[in-house]
């Protein structure tokens, strides 16, 4: 049986029970139980506890996200558009918001806000990776940081939206992505503006030589520098 199957086989019994008992270890050795999976191997596939088990839920609720994009007409959508039904998309398979709640409840503790974070850039990586990202300079970077935030203040309004169907959570995403594309047209003005161009010369030429991470597995790490001729 492979760490998969048996981080599968755990999220299946624990889920019922995370909206009573949280992310936590009573959950995590209940869902053992249940699922008839030895301790040490719990051990082996969650090595840090219920936090690994929190983010395998997240990790798979990014893989069906992915999945749910490939099969999407997304070349039919406004660029904006893509975004936000990318977002709107990881939110709307969620079977419980409770299981997201007690998520972002694990994840506010100090010693888990590090896994949180990384948790939410992850998932805007593999939002712009789905929508066929190719930047490889500090875009890549900037991309990445500006859909954590909309992603990570979508989620919390979210959670407490009452209103038919979410309506005004997805009203609330759009005025997100609203400000992040004003954002954008306010740096590319900038950019034709010859004075401020050479203002912004020297930095530019500094942060032209910040990269993307090579390894894939490493997408939260810091760039590197540009080889010198």
């Amino acid at each position: 049986m492979s760490e998969t199957d048996v981080k599968t086989r755990l999220l299946e019994a624990a889920k019922p029970h995370v909206p009573f008992d949280g992310w936590s270890e009573t959950v995590l050795r209940l869902a053992a139980a249940e699922a008839e999976i030895e301790p040490a191997i719990v051990d082996a596939v969650c090595p840090r506890g219920a936090v690994d088990l929190a983010l395998a839920y997240h990790e798979a609720g990014d893989a069906a996200m992915v999945a749910a994009l490939q099969e999407a007409d997304l070349g039919a959508m406004r660029f904006r558009d893509r975004v936000a039904f990318a977002v709107r998309t990881r939110l709307e398979l969620v079977e419980d918001r409770e299981l997201v709640r007690r998520g972002m409840t694990l994840f506010a503790l100090p010693q888990h806000g590090p896994d949180g974070t990384r948790a939410m850039w992850r998932t805007a990586d593999r939002i712009w990776t789905a929508l066929g990202d190719t930047s490889r300079d500090i875009n890549w970077y900037t991309k990445r940081a500006t859909l954590s935030g909309v992603y990570g203040a979508t989620v919390l309004y979210w959670l407490g939206d009452e209103s038919d169907g979410q309506a005004r959570t997805w009203e609330f995403l759009d005025r997100r992505i609203e400000d992040v594309m004003q954002i954008e047209k306010l740096k590319a003005k900038a950019r034709e503006n010859r004075l401020v161009a050479g203002l912004m010369a020297g930095p530019l030429a500094f942060m032209g030589r910040i990269k993307a991470p090579e390894d894939r597995q490493q997408a939260g790490m810091p760039g590197r520098w540009q080889a010198r001729n």
